[in-house]
């Protein structure tokens, strides 16, 4: 198994598909976490054929697409019912190559799902289960891809279907001049590399142990927190699966962390309608774009660091101990002024003061130690 093979998928779909880098890498995301994505976007735009990459870059998976209207039966996805069951008066499907045996799905038009679809749709995607008569059937689905040409409205009752999308991204015609004409010169058709489902699997298997850090932790509370005090409220259960996103993007970037600019994705995930989104966005890039914030969690350990090192110094009997405790105090000083510096450009983040005030006192303490060395 190759983490290669993903980078060259990625960066193949890049090159045939124009002005959709981040569609793409949400995409690829989506499929490493097993979570499903909503594509919103005019017709044309490229959202079918983005999505059946899915189906042609894994071997031996079961793709099945399909266009719902509002007279969709419950036949089109999950099969027709069996006359010869039926003459037994038992309602049972034949799912042989629809929606329940695939590993991935493209539906579009995913919110003209009338009520007769709905309820088996909503259960399959969230648990992975369709129930053939009563009999759940445990289906191999780990990814759907639902595209829409406008948003819900409220009131059709829709919600849940919309709730089931982890990502959501909006999808627009190519907006860069230069894009747009290359894509009217280009008539390639770029070859995409394939992973088999064994690699897969594996690949998803090593997401699950990518590490998120407290800190991570903590900027996602704080995220919750902003997010509650303009009253949006995404559900608990969302912010748990965004953790896989979360380490699904660290792992197509070949880290084995997830890092705090990771968070940026969940703009994508938080907002629960169409004019939370912007809002959404401010909040989480304030967060995730906090450099006061790293500076502090860089420069808090940092210290820490110099002053085991210097009580190590304090109680060696080497040679080049004095000139090693006076480089760590140096060390120790010139770490005091970055914070000092940072601290004349936020005055008022009350963290920012304290590191300052709590450096400044232990820094004073370990040079009277020093001097009476």
């Amino acid at each position: 198994m190759s983490f290669t093979r993903l980078q060259q998928i990625q960066q193949s779909l890049n090159s045939k598909f124009y002005d959709r880098e981040a569609e793409i890498e949400a995409l690829m995301t989506a499929l490493l976490a097993r979570q499903h994505i909503l594509f919103i976007g005019p017709a044309g735009t490229g959202k079918s054929a983005l999505s059946s990459m899915l189906g042609e870059m894994v071997e031996g998976s079961h793709y099945f697409q399909h266009l719902l209207t509002p007279f969709s039966t419950p036949e089109e996805l999950f099969g027709v019912l069996s006359l010869k069951d039926l003459e037994q008066g038992v309602y049972k499907r034949n799912v042989t190559g629809m929606l329940p045996e695939a590993h991935f799905s493209f539906i579009d038009e995913i919110f003209k799902a009338n009520s007769a679809i709905l309820n088996s749709l909503l259960t399959l995607i969230n648990e992975r289960v369709f129930y053939n008569n009563g009999v759940p059937i445990q289906s191999p689905l780990m990814t759907i891809v639902g595209s829409s040409n406008e948003y819900i409205e409220e009131g059709e009752g829709l919600e849940a279907l919309f709730d089931r999308f982890l990502l959501r991204y909006e999808v627009d015609y190519i907006r860069e001049q230069d894009e747009f004409i290359a894509m009217l010169k280009n008539d390639q058709n770029l070859l995409v590399p394939k992973l088999t489902l064994q690699e897969l699997y594996e690949h998803q298997e090593r997401v699950q142990n990518v590490h998120i850090s407290d800190n991570v932790f903590s900027s996602i509370a704080k995220i919750r927190q902003s997010l509650h005090d303009e009253g949006i409220r995404p559900s608990d259960r969302r912010f748990k699966q965004s953790l896989s996103i979360l380490k699904a993007k660290a792992y197509l970037d070949n880290r084995q962390e997830v890092s705090r600019s990771d968070l940026l994705l969940l703009v994508n995930v938080l907002w629960e309608t169409i004019e939370q989104r912007e809002k959404t966005e401010e909040i989480i890039n304030d967060i995730a774009l906090d450099t006061i914030e790293s500076f502090i969690n860089r420069v808090g350990p940092e210290f820490e660091l110099i002053l085991l090192h210097l009580q190590n110094a304090m109680i060696s009997n080497a040679p080049n101990s004095r000139s090693r405790i006076s480089e760590l105090l140096m060390q120790g000083k010139t770490l005091f002024l970055e914070v000092q510096a940072m601290n004349r450009e936020a005055p008022n983040r009350q963290e920012l003061q304290a590191l300052k005030n709590d450096i400044h006192k232990r820094l004073l303490k370990m040079t009277t130690d020093v001097i009476g060395f």
